[in-house]
């Protein structure tokens, strides 16, 4: 009668941003002589796009490559802004940038059968046996595009996961080309700071301003082999809980293992916090579905194996434990029976004479350094797949690759109270990304748009609680005004 481990669960749900369903470029022969060039970005879900494809005549403006042009541009971008009428990015990059952050995961839970995420504002909990805080932390991404969050094979491993904090539930990871396993853990303290909570000569952690959850049940990912690794993300059902300050003016950048991360300076506050930072121009966000009231995980539970068994029933509501009933998916942010994640309330396209105005279907993701257009923006401005004007090169979860059409849309603009937020000749990469509300995406903004900003990602969206919302100052201004 009792639930049993032999028994695999199998939950089917988005773990980072969602399934994209591939929308490959077919190459044709105006594109044969085109250069290519390797680059690892992050797409959100679970993607990297690893090469970018483009005419030799029409170099692409990356980050590395704007940086001369920025001087000359920088007075224009002022004049608009003393005008009182717009934020102006003039020819944003096609890569924005990376918000890495450092994670330490403890064994803290819950009491038994509280299913919902517990708010904690300091490290609690202990850390599984043999593991050193202090240098056995993660480096992980502050995704909003995360329906729930996830845990690489080699950084689990790292931060003592593996073996005695997973259950033998699983869950599918869907991306460009198949799908993977990923394990779900039991609940466990999630917390997180920026880089600069490392030190740079040691390496070693400071935990002292870190904030974040516990009672949270995470996907881990499983031994890759020779594919790619799951990476990690920290998601919504973290941010949507507090203010994330996101300062482009201050950057850390830090080598570990061998590898280099530069991200901008992430600082977390309470969402009553006074003395929490706050900029005048924001664009409104909506957590959608709409309904959502708390950050849990559903707990397994065996109906008599098909049939149901009142006293499974009556020992889940009275007697059983936590223990008994793990988590059989990670915990999520449930709106209206389905995973919610941050929205922008409106977008406006231009391209030539076409538009697409007054678009709501676009998520905020954080994780993303590239803007997607789905199938059906592109068919509003007439993007024509077959005649790309640069391609780039997905990697999905199993390692296989798939080409995506890209795009220099005229202008995309996004409402703000304050100045409205205005790009002119944005890169966009064409793909079609599922929706927690069904259907597909009419796209995400992704970070390219915003790496002459600070932001504020003020979490919120619960019934009966305020909207969350995207705020923005200029770097330029920064000096003046941010804490």
């Amino acid at each position: 009668m009792k639930m049993t481990n032999l028994v695999r669960v199998r939950v089917r749900v988005a773990i980072v941003s969602l399934l994209l369903l591939a929308l490959a470029a077919p190459l044709c022969a105006a594109t044969a002589n085109w250069q290519r060039q390797d680059v690892d970005w992050q797409a959100g879900g679970n993607r990297r796009i690893k090469g970018i494809r483009h005419p030799k005549d029409s170099p692409l403006p990356t980050r590395a490559e704007r940086k001369t042009g920025q001087a000359a541009t920088a007075k224009g971008r002022i004049s608009a802004l003393a005008a009182g009428e717009e934020l102006l990015v003039e020819s944003p990059p096609v890569d924005g940038f990376v918000p890495w952050i450092a994670v330490s995961v403890t064994q803290e839970r819950g009491a038994d059968l509280e299913f919902d995420a517990i708010v904690e504002t300091s490290v609690t909990g202990s850390y599984p046996a043999g593991v050193d805080w202090k240098t056995d932390y993660i480096i992980g991404l502050f995704d909003t595009g995360a329906s729930s969050h996830v845990v690489g094979y080699a950084d689990a491993t790292r931060a003592g996961l593996y073996p005695g904090l997973l259950t033998s539930n699983y869950v599918t990871v869907s991306g460009v080309t198949g799908s993977v396993d990923a394990l779900v853990s039991y609940p466990l303290g999630l917390f997180i700071d920026g880089l600069d909570a490392v030190a740079l000569d040691t390496l070693s952690l400071d935990r002292s301003g870190m904030m974040g959850e516990s009672n949270v049940a995470v996907g881990v990912g499983t031994n890759p082999g020779d594919g790619p690794d799951l990476p990690t993300a920290i998601g919504t059902p973290l941010s949507v809980y507090y203010t994330t300050l996101i300062r482009n003016d201050r950057t850390i950048t830090l080598t570990r293992d061998g590898e280099t991360f530069t991200a901008p300076e992430i600082r977390m506050y309470e969402a009553d916090d006074a003395d929490a930072p706050s900029f005048t121009n924001v664009i409104p966000l909506e957590l959608r579905p709409l309904g959502a009231a708390a950050v849990q995980y559903v707990p397994t539970v065996d109906l008599g194996g098909g049939g149901f068994d009142w006293d499974d029933l009556d020992d889940l509501l009275g007697g059983g434990t936590a223990m008994e009933y793990p988590p059989s998916s990670p915990s999520m942010i449930i709106g209206n029976s389905s995973q919610s994640l941050f929205f922008v309330h409106s977008v406006d396209l231009y391209d030539g004479p076409k538009s697409a105005v007054d678009k709501s279907r676009f998520m905020l993701d954080t994780g993303a350094q590239v803007t997607v257009v789905g199938t059906r923006i592109a068919a509003r401005l007439q993007l024509n797949p077959a005649a790309p004007e640069f391609e780039v090169e997905i990697e999905g979860v199993t390692g296989e690759i798939t080409m995506a059409p890209g795009f220099y849309v005229d202008t995309i603009e996004i409402p703000a109270l304050g100045q409205w937020f205005k790009a002119t000749n944005v890169p966009v990469v064409l793909m079609d990304i599922s929706s927690p509300e069904g259907g597909t995406l009419d796209g995400i903004i992704g970070m390219n748009l915003f790496v002459d900003f600070n932001l504020i990602v003020r979490g919120g969206g619960f019934f009966l609680t305020g909207d969350p919302t995207l705020e923005l100052q200029r770097v330029e201004d920064a000096a003046n005004t941010a804490p």
